[in-house]
């Protein structure tokens, strides 16, 4: 009986370091340690009665049922399963009893074995996540020895007998799969009917082994709901996949057995899905992959005619787990994202891929947007046989496979260095091992050149001549690199945009090209997840999608606290390319200045809480918000250690949005943005209260709102940052009492062209090849931006406004000269009590009430100036409806 099945059954639950709370004593803090491998448990608690004994699943039962020790055995009986007995003083058991035993002692082995974990550990798996054991080769020494025991592994292969005998004299064995990591192989019921070793040391002619007679599916036998199934080339693969949610909850996997591993109990699990609808290949990026897929593809869609084959396209020379050893996740779910059809067109020599709309691209017949990295494009052109090539996915950790090993230089510091130096950190791996071997040098330093190979071939028993020829190549082509880099400083940036597929172009266009544009994205913003605010949040996403443009706009969004301003800024800035958003919840004095040149250029920057911004950090958004550029004047270390004067340069254009409770307190950020206050009434307040309970009750469909953000997404990403002009420009006048009218009009001729740019698959050209704004757009942006025009009108901000508003309509009703007290303000409004202190207090500070008495017997209050912004609204809309019809 194991101690994970005696835990299991008393409802307990360890956390990541294998501690609970100690059953035997009150404990908040876990305080038990479980040891796995031994099947004890140890409190360290000193108010534990049990604190210094180590207790085991006899011990543990006794005293969580407070028995006699005959009755925790007894107790201990009823609780034993199939799989929970131990592997010594065993009675003949079936194979599947015999390897669900051993599978969990490897499982148990691998939590004490270093060698095991580094292994899983270098290949990015989770062993927390997954079943992975660990043969360490000592199952049948010791006080696990065991006739039975022994007889069973030659039985089944995990033992074979060579004829040996060790230094005692006594009979010794080989051991199947010593020194690998373990994978289990199902049956229909889910049994363990095989076992996958995957060697984790250097061995040239062997690394992966099964039992023999090899039975069973990995992970297992899909389930009969599948609908589509992923086919990977090996288990390693398919448990790479296996550790992300977002994949496992779309696909099912299944792991062939290698190139040639595609077995008939593969085929027949596949035939028996009978709501089976793809199939996806995810075979390694060369020539054997490739094969194996035309394959196999051809002789499925054969005998499953109905069925859908798709297959991704990996990177020459990867496999799902070298990709995930050296990239983000992300980069899985994006080739599945952009795999393509198979047809019957293919050749021995090639693979040919339609470019139709997937199956999961299909709903209601439209198809569903999906984006392909363009990098994964970029590394097919460039692949050619035989010619070395660097991978720079990610530029802080670029690779080189080389003929000895496989080279990863960090950092980007060295692209910065003279021409005459270049100091590298670099890791060199041996691809067959897994060892590595860090170190520092100048590779133009031949001496250090040389050492570095010598080094690495001692540390790392490859050979020397090949490590410094991969060197001198490496050289070679980081030269390259840092020369392209000074050219185009901008390139690493302008690898990461995503290309979309040609079906999703299609509909993206589509909607883009129709009539009533800014109305329909208004429209799908409100099924996105923003409930009301109706003008603002389309305003909102104007003044977002103009961050690739050359005019960029900014917005500064007003509101109480807990009156949704946080969530309309990220809803709306989830509407944009992912990879051109910067979100920041608190800025630093210098950090701005302190970012890489280009790091800026063309992006969204969205700030949480304005108010997390240090007064140099403030500075340095103006900056980019009105100039575009951050000029500092530095101190700069040479490599000899002199300091001298220096410039940092950090580039813009940037579009910006940022939340705050306290507009006021910034006058200049104001004038260079889009004041938009939130929406604070008590309809909006109904509103989102629907919209929350619709959600806890599961009726708001959350896929089809990432849908919608997908899709205008892409949208986006299609439009492009023409030049515009507009006719009209000198015969719309704003009101002139407006606050920085001079920049209030730069704001609005801004918008106007960013409307004229988002409908730009509409719009004429004139010989310039320049988009020309119409009627309709000077229409639009006078509707979207009024309440920001009455806001640089009015000398109170949003929340200020609406406050003040209510308490007119609440003394009014009793007369104007009524006086109030604080109680009757909070009854009338709704406002918290300090709020109320906040928003009274500035409008006695500006006269707008009079405050009467003494803060300890309670103060009065009255109107003093009753303006009448509802006059000053329709002046102002009348005024501009007329120039408007003027035109």
């Amino acid at each position: 009986l194991t101690l994970a099945e005696v835990i299991k059954h008393y409802g307990y639950k360890a956390d990541k370091y294998n501690r609970i709370c100690c059953p035997f004593h009150d404990d908040k803090n876990p305080s038990m340690q479980l040891y796995w491998k031994t099947h004890t448990a140890y409190c360290f608690s000193s108010n534990c009665k049990l604190n210094g004994k180590s207790i085991d699943v006899i011990d543990f039962i006794l005293h969580k049922e407070n028995s006699t020790k005959h009755e925790a055995i007894q107790k201990a009986k009823t609780m034993i399963t199939g799989e929970a007995q131990q592997i010594s003083s065993t009675v003949i058991q079936g194979k599947e009893q015999f390897l669900q035993k051993m599978f969990t002692y490897f499982k148990n082995g691998l939590h004490s074995s270093n060698p095991g974990k580094d292994y899983i550990s270098f290949r990015n798996l989770d062993f927390k996540k997954l079943e992975i054991g660990y043969n360490a080769s000592q199952f049948h020494h010791g006080t696990r020895k065991d006739e039975t025991l022994i007889n069973q592994c030659l039985q089944y292969g995990l033992l074979i007998d060579g004829g040996l005998t060790s230094r005692t004299g006594e009979k010794a064995y080989n051991v199947f799969g010593r020194m690998s990591i373990c994978f289990a192989l199902k049956n229909r019921s889910n049994q363990i009917t095989g076992l996958y070793f995957r060697s984790t040391v250097n061995n040239d002619k062997a690394k992966h082994f099964y039992l023999k007679d090899r039975k069973g599916l990995y992970p297992n036998y899909p389930k009969e709901s599948t609908k589509k199934l992923i086919l990977t080339e090996a288990i390693i693969d398919a448990a790479s996949l296996l550790q992300y949610d977002e994949i496992i909850s779309q696909y099912s996997v299944l792991a062939a057995y290698g190139t040639n591993g595609l077995t008939e109990e593969h085929t027949g699990s596949i035939k028996e899905l009978k709501e089976l609808e793809e199939i996806i290949f995810f075979f390694d990026g060369d020539n054997a992959g490739r094969e194996a897929v035309n394959k196999y593809a051809t002789a499925l869609k054969s005998e499953l005619p109905h069925i859908t084959i798709t297959s991704t396209e990996p990177p020459e020379g990867e496999d799902i787990n070298s990709l995930l050893v050296g990239h983000n996740p992300e980069i899985l779910t994006h080739l599945l994202q952009s795999r393509k059809l198979f047809t019957a067109q293919e050749t021995k020599a090639e693979l040919f891929f339609s470019n139709e709309v997937l199956p999961d691209e299909k709903k209601n017949g439209q198809a569903k947007p999906t984006v392909k990295p363009i990098i994964t494009e970029k590394i097919k052109e460039e692949v050619k046989p035989n010619q070395p090539k660097l991978n720079i996915i990610n530029p802080y950790n670029i690779l080189y496979n080389g003929s000895a090993a496989l080279y990863s230089i960090k950092g980007g510091q060295w692209l910065k260095q003279p021409l005459e130096i270049m100091k590298i950190a670099v890791q060199i791996i041996n691809t067959q091992t897994k060892q590595d071997y860090r170190s520092k040098a100048d590779l133009y330093e031949y001496k250090q050149l040389h050492a570095l190979a010598l080094q690495a071939s001692e540390k790392l028993n490859i050979k020397a001549e090949q490590a410094e020829k991969d060197l001198s190549i490496l050289t070679h082509l980081l030269e390259e690199y840092r020369e392209q880099q000074q050219i185009n400083p901008n390139v690493t940036q302008q690898q990461y945009a995503i290309k979309i597929g040609e079906s999703t172009q299609a509909k993206c266009i589509d909607f883009l090209s129709k009539a009533e544009l800014i109305k329909r994205i208004n429209e799908l913003i409100g099924k996105a997840g923003v409930v009301g605010e109706e003008n603002n949040r389309i305003f909102l996403f104007v003044i977002a999608s103009s961050y690739k443009m050359k005019n960029t706009l900014h917005a500064l969004i007003q509101g109480s606290s807990g009156s949704g301003k946080t969530r309309l800024l990220k809803v709306i800035s989830e509407l944009m390319p992912m990879e051109d958003v910067k979100k920041y919840t608190r800025v630093t004095d210098s950090s701005f200045y302190n970012q890489e040149e280009y790091f800026f250029v063309n992006k969204l920057v969205c700030f949480e809480d304005y108010d997390g911004l240090k007064e140099d950090a403030q500075l340095a958004v103006r900056e980019l918000q009105s100039n575009e550029i951050l000029i500092t004047s530095t101190s700069v270390k040479d490599e000899s250690g002199k300091i001298s004067g220096g410039e940092k340069t950090v580039r813009g254009p940037i579009a910006s949005m940022g939340c705050t409770t306290k507009g006021e307190l910034y006058e200049d950020n104001i004038s260079r943005c889009f004041v938009i206050a939130v929406d604070e009434s008590k309809e909006q307040t109904k509103r989102v209260i629907h919209y929350q309970n619709n959600v806890a009750a599961g009726i708001v469909d959350k896929k089809k709102e990432r849908d919608i953000r997908e899709f205008l997404q892409n949208c986006i990403r299609l439009l492009k940052p023409y030049e515009v002009v507009n006719p009209f420009a000198n015969r719309i006048t704003l009101p002139e009492e407006a606050h920085k009218i001079r920049r209030l009009n730069e704001l609005y001729q801004c918008l106007v062209k960013q409307i004229t740019l988002l409908n730009q698959y509409q719009r004429k050209k004139d010989e310039q090849g320049r988009l020309i704004s119409t009627k309709e757009d000077l229409q639009t942006a006078c509707e979207i931006m009024f309440e920001s025009i009455l806001l640089k009108v009015d000398e109170l901000d949003g929340a200020l406004r609406q406050f003040y508003e209510k308490l007119k309509t609440f003394v009014e009703k009793q007369g104007k000269e009524y006086e109030f007290n604080r109680f009757e303000i909070r009854q009338a409004t709704g406002v918290s009590k300090t709020q109320q202190h906040v928003y009274m207090s500035r409008l006695a500070a500006i006269e707008y009430v009079h405050q009467y008495g003494f803060a300890n017997r309670g103060f009065k209050y009255k109107i003093a100036h009753w303006d009448n912004m509802a006059a000053v609204r329709a002046k102002i809309k009348d005024s501009l409806q007329n120039q408007l019809q003027a035109l």
